[in-house]
């Protein structure tokens, strides 16, 4: 297990621990707006509406747990990173199952529902209570100032530099359970094909840049993650 893995995750890896995506047809944004909820407008126009919106999702993430594919990850890295390889994977979810399914080497692109940010200082610390427009900055103390610490849209995605730069090198890259329709998460696999990798995508269903993998696996990913780790660690020297 030498060389550089970069495995991207998508909404589709959270979904068989019950948790909405956000795309598909019965999808977050089938029943609620967007518009309303998750661009930097909508917090400046209504903060309570927004504070609501995620204080009752990040709720929801006691109710649920990691399933056989966040552990299969969490595992993989432990041993390609035991073996001498690098390992980094980057999340576009906002809940917190990799992280308690034991990953380490995690970036969370579009940001964390377990964290606050104020818009005044820019510091971020830890939410697990729901945020109102009347709780205070830690830091600086000021009230009405603190929210969610998540990329909204019209937002660049978090820590893109190291992603980019961990892309340049490297050597296998796995998509699972992503739309591809998102950038620039979609156009990872490209940048990982320039550096001369192995691009695979695990999904539910084809997707649009399917023909751009070298493998495609179809399938849950509660199921077929696992099945793929085991291979992966069975032939690579």
């Amino acid at each position: 297990m030498t060389g550089s893995l970069i495995i991207l995750t998508g909404a589709g890896i959270s979904a068989d621990s019950g948790l909405a995506t956000f795309r598909d047809a019965d999808g977050m944004w089938s029943k609620f707006n967007w518009q309303d909820l998750a661009t930097p407008e909508a917090f400046a126009r209504d903060p309570q509406q927004v504070h609501a919106f995620y204080n009752a999702r990040r709720a929801q993430l006691s109710d649920v747990a990691p399933n056989d594919a966040h552990r299969a990850l969490a595992k993989l890295e432990r041993d390609w990173m035991a073996a001498g390889g690098q390992f980094l994977l980057v999340t576009q979810n906002v809940d917190d199952l990799h992280e308690r399914s034991g990953s380490k080497n995690l970036i969370h692109m579009h940001g964390e529902l377990t964290k606050m940010r104020c818009v005044h200082c820019d510091y971020v610390d830890v939410a697990f209570e729901a945020l109102s427009t009347d709780l205070p900055c830690l830091n600086c103390r000021r009230a009405d100032v603190l929210r969610p610490d998540i990329v909204w849209f019209g937002e660049m995605p978090m820590q893109m530099d190291m992603i980019m730069e961990a892309l340049e090198s490297c050597t296998l890259f796995a998509a699972i359970g992503t739309s591809g329709t998102v950038y620039p998460a979609a156009g990872f696999a490209d940048l990982a094909r320039q550096a001369g990798a192995r691009c695979v995508e695990i999904n539910l269903d084809a997707t649009d840049i399917s023909t751009g993998f070298d493998e495609c696996l179809t399938g849950r990913a509660s199921d077929t993650v696992p099945n793929w780790v085991a291979g992966l660690c069975e032939t690579t020297p």
